[in-house]
């Protein structure tokens, strides 16, 4: 685990969890508006704007089926790599706020020459329970995790 040159990989399909889970907040909140005492072009707006935001968020990070979608995850002697069928593997630098939680990982990171981070949901049930497992472990106890991608390994 320790050693800088174990190759590490893992590629996740949607989760049903994060989906059922996405949905129930979605019925939640198309109502809303409607329910609030603002005007008729507020709540058809409002409306709006959470059926648009149900259009990008399902099939980017929730059904992987946009070929933006990040669906791997690669740890290799050059650094951390995420897959993605539009860009193939491309090199990034984990955050420190990333998390590796028995439900959940959330990694947070940012692309080269890019100026923000941006995040991607692992739920357990995404992966197999061993692959998700030691998905965690590298993630908690790996060296070099945040590095920038590029730079030189220490000897």
């Amino acid at each position: 685990m320790s050693n800088p040159s174990d190759a590490f990989e893992c590629r996740w399909q949607p989760s049903r969890w994060l989906l059922r889970l996405y949905l129930s907040v979605l019925a939640l909140a198309l109502p809303a508006p409607w329910l609030a005492d603002i005007p008729l072009w507020l709540q058809l707006l409002l409306s709006l704007a959470c059926l648009m935001h149900a259009a990008w968020v399902l099939p980017r990070h929730l059904l992987l089926t946009a070929p933006r979608a990040i669906t791997g995850l690669r740890r290799d002697a050059f650094g951390w790599h995420l897959y993605s069928a539009e860009a193939g593997w491309q090199a990034v630098q984990l955050h420190p706020d990333s998390l590796a939680l028995p439900l959940a990982v959330v990694l947070r990171y940012r692309l080269p020459g890019q100026r923000f981070s941006r995040g991607v949901c692992i739920a357990r049930d995404a992966l197999a329970p061993e692959q998700h497992r030691r998905l965690r472990l590298r993630l908690k106890f790996s060296r070099r995790r945040w590095a920038e991608p590029g730079a030189s390994a220490p000897e």
